[in-house]
């Protein structure tokens, strides 16, 4: 046999291979014989279960930083399921719990957040139809789905841990203290540093996406987020002469007028910045100019050094406008570009959607317009790793879950669940 003629038959059997593994992935599986109806039915056998820990979570939520009830009862369930490596985060109420499978193989982490908001929760949906399950915590509220991620993780791991004698590498389960706070995502990422992540994947469920619709898109899919904190002094005195005095009020109010001025004509208008002012707050009474002025809010960009730009120039229109009113200011301590975009990995993305998409065929969306103008932490874990954060919907008119985030009407409709779990499931055991 020539050279030549054995150098077509090694190529045309790599052809071959390649064909195969093709074919064996648009056939479904997934690792080591796992078909994707097996996935389907593990997550119809645990239904009830997710249901169950959505609602009991739903029922007593804590804030961020005060989640130790909420930590006894992720780590109680996963004793359930099997021995993990369980590790407390040092000055954080979040953990994280490893899964070996003593096989050679990439480490995967898989992320949730576990906090509440101090919202008092309402008892009408978002179409004002009565919530069926209803907190009993008072003042605090899941408005913002992190009862169902907590959900999706733990009927997760309860599946990966059902096949785990069919899979590879290490499985790191990622349990995020202070979201909503922005409290626990350094300490989280510190304490996972050591750890060579080949990818963390985390899902956030959404009201602006029709229920069972999955979000995969690569680059920044949701925003990053500066806070605004700021004070105007001047000089306080009785409001029959204002003249004696130097009134603070005027001219934090011409400093907003003026950085919605500056908005339009020192940005980059192409590049989306939201500039969102939620506090004015000055004087106690009607017949005193008071001292000062407090100002706070946020600033949401897709684009960070647009988003930095843009707090600079807040710095700069205030100070040289109170300047002008005799005034000065002073920057809050927090008032810094704190967490960046969720910036999507394109490689990593091409594989989900080829991975979800055979699971959930027609159900993988990456229409922009799923875009999130809301910020998350999961941004810092680019610092470990490539990472990949889906939107999976819960909006469904019928149910009445369309409220926003953040209200006291927030819901989900626990049917979109169980597509969040088998995008998480089917990217874990597939990557």
């Amino acid at each position: 046999m020539t050279i030549k003629k054995m150098s077509q038959m090694v190529r045309h059997l790599m052809n071959m291979i390649i064909v195969a593994i093709l074919t064996f992935g648009l056939q479904g599986i997934s690792a080591k014989g796992i078909a994707d109806k097996e996935i389907l039915s593990k997550i119809s056998q645990y239904d009830g279960y997710t249901r169950e820990v959505r609602r009991h979570l739903h029922l007593y939520p804590e804030v961020g930083g005060q989640e130790m009830e909420t930590a006894k009862y992720l780590k109680a369930e996963l004793a359930k399921i099997g021995s993990f490596e369980i590790h407390d985060v040092p000055g954080s109420t979040g953990f994280y719990a490893i899964l070996d499978t003593k096989q050679a193989g990439k480490t995967i982490g898989l992320r949730t957040d576990i906090d509440g908001l101090p919202v008092k929760e309402s008892t009408l949906n978002g179409e004002g139809k009565p919530k069926p399950f209803l907190s009993k915590n008072a003042g605090v509220t899941q408005g913002c789905g992190h009862d169902g991620h907590m959900a999706v993780l733990l009927t997760s791991i309860r599946i990966i841990h059902d096949l785990r004698d069919r899979l590879t590498g290490k499985f790191v389960f990622i349990f995020e203290e202070g979201e909503e706070t922005n409290t626990g995502i350094r300490p989280m990422v510190a304490a996972l540093k050591d750890i060579h992540f080949d990818v963390i994947y985390g899902n956030h469920l959404v009201s602006h996406v029709p229920s069972g619709q999955i979000y995969i898109n690569e680059g920044s899919i949701m925003t990053g987020m500066a806070m605004l904190s700021w004070q105007v002094f001047g000089k306080g005195g009785h409001a029959s002469r204002p003249d004696l005095a130097v009134n603070p009020i005027f001219a934090a109010a011409n400093i907003l007028t003026s950085v919605s001025i500056a908005w339009n004509n020192q940005r980059d208008i192409t590049k989306l910045v939201t500039l969102g002012v939620t506090q004015f707050h000055g004087g106690e009474t009607w017949n005193v100019i008071p001292d000062s002025v407090y100002i706070g809010g946020t600033l949401r960009f897709f684009d960070w050094d647009e988003g930095v730009h843009s707090l600079e120039l807040i710095k700069k229109v205030a100070a040289d406008v109170a300047h002008a009113h005799g005034c000065n200011v002073r920057f809050g301590e927090k008032m810094t570009a704190q967490v960046p975009p969720v910036v999507n990995d394109p490689q990593v993305v091409a594989f989900a959607r080829r991975a979800v998409g055979d699971l959930y065929p027609g159900r993988v969306t990456d229409d922009p317009v799923c875009n999130w103008y809301a910020s998350e932490t999961f941004a810092l874990y680019n610092q470990l790793c490539p990472t990949l954060f889906t939107l999976v919907g819960v909006q469904n008119h019928e149910l009445g879950t369309t409220a926003g985030h953040h209200t006291a009407e927030f819901d989900i409709d626990e049917d979109a669940l169980q597509y969040a779990i088998g995008a998480m499931v089917k990217f874990a055991v597939s990557y």
